[in-house]
């Protein structure tokens, strides 16, 4: 009988081997997203955290661009037409620095960006979507209203025509780079359904005043749109889809990224757990020798992994063309609960340094809520999955 294969020691930053599943490609660009976070993001973002500001947007989506880091899964017009495990691991390094950064990509490129990608003309296409790539222009993606959340077919919003032209009129709220944008993706009801609209932000009636005295996502420009009597030409409209499947594939699109996204904030949560069980003494040795404290950090590296896996499972699903939405619902609402539980579960072994923003598991902590109703509440993915396993519809 022949000996057994000796067996590499095991990785406590990769217990499963999870990084034998990427090849070259996919290590070479994770590790480029990793490192410009690393310089570019994580010296300031508790600065900004604790100012509520993201200063320098405009800069940064040009280096995100120059990285190939905006649109990154979409083919043609300057995007990098990356795996969607490729972007799947640029979001975990990005919301590893602070979910604000990755929310600035993901609503870029998965929702505005795959917009107009997906259903806009040739003309809407080469006109915003080189530049958008590049950086240069920064979108939005205007669907949730003040009083229309989890109920997108209720909007208020409406755009009517009036002889060759449309005009628009309503407000967006909770809108993730608004006061920034040079282009807004806008839904609005028509007479003829529910329609996608590409609003340049310098359009006469567009405004979006910023968001002020929020507590999570404080390193991310946040705001509500207001559209008076805005006055589009007729081939502002996307041309290739009509009622709420438009906008639902976007987000669709978009929760992917979170499923991965997620996991970035709670690996770096975890890591700074593990780093201070080591080195915090207490009753003459490190907490991390107590078997409490081994046992936090053993169930919190158990649901990591395992996200990390499901996460990887979807984008290979995706990128076979077989992702349906409702596994990425199952993904966004496992992901992004347990990452949460990591992170508080991280704050209990810092005990009163967890809640400092000397360490970012706070910081992670309070975001996370805002990423956990974002693009779905938790209801709202019971309930996709509630139906796809009953056949039943629980919504209306």
């Amino acid at each position: 009988m022949s000996a057994s294969p000796k067996l590499p020691p095991l990785d406590p930053a990769d217990p499963l081997g999870i990084d034998d599943l990427l090849d070259a490609e996919d290590l070479a660009i994770r590790d480029t997203v990793r490192t410009w976070a690393a310089d570019r993001v994580l010296p300031h973002v508790a600065e900004w955290y604790e100012k509520g500001e993201l200063p320098g947007i405009r800069e940064m989506a040009r280096e995100l661009g120059g990285l190939g880091a905006l649109g990154m899964s979409l083919e043609g017009y300057g995007c990098a037409g990356a795996s969607a495990v490729q972007y799947g691991l640029a979001c975990l390094e990005l919301e590893a620095a602070d979910s604000g950064i990755r929310s600035l990509v993901s609503v870029q490129g998965s929702l505005a960006m795959y917009a107009i990608h997906r259903f806009g003309s040739e003309e809407q296409k080469e006109t915003w979507l080189p530049r958008m790539a590049a950086g240069e222009v920064i979108g939005c993606f205007g669907l949730t209203e003040p009083d229309h959340g989890s109920d997108p077919a209720s909007m208020r919003t409406y755009a009517k025509r009036d002889g060759g032209d449309w005009v628009l009129d309503g407000r967006k709220m909770w809108i993730t780079n608004g006061s920034v944008a040079g282009v807004a993706v806008v839904w609005a009801q028509t007479d003829e359904g529910i329609r996608g609209f590409v609003v340049p932000t310098d359009t006469p009636g567009f405004s979006a005043p910023e968001i002020k005295h929020k507590w999570s996502l404080r390193a991310s420009v946040t705001s509500e749109l207001v559209l008076d009597d805005v006055r589009l030409p007729a081939d502002a409209v996307l041309p290739d889809v009509v009622g709420l499947k438009g906008p639902l594939s976007c987000l669709s699109h978009a929760r992917y990224g979170i499923v991965w996204g997620a996991m970035g904030a709670a690996r770096s949560s975890f890591e700074s757990a593990v780093a201070y069980a080591t080195t915090r003494e207490q009753f003459g040795r490190p907490i991390g020798g107590f078997q409490l404290t081994q046992a936090k950090l053993a169930d919190m590296a158990v649901e990591l992994h395992k996200g990390i896996l499901l996460a990887h499972h979807l984008g290979r699903r995706m990128d076979a063309g077989r992702l349906r939405p409702e596994q990425v619902s199952f993904g966004k609402l496992n992901n992004v609960r347990e990452a949460i539980d990591i992170c508080r579960t991280a704050r209990t072994i810092l005990g009163a340094n967890g809640i400092s923003l000397e360490y970012p598991v706070m910081r992670h902590a309070t975001n996370l809520e805002s990423v956990l109703t974002y693009e779905g509440t938790v209801e709202m993915h019971q309930l996709v999955l509630g139906k796809a396993l009953t056949g039943l519809d629980a919504f209306r």
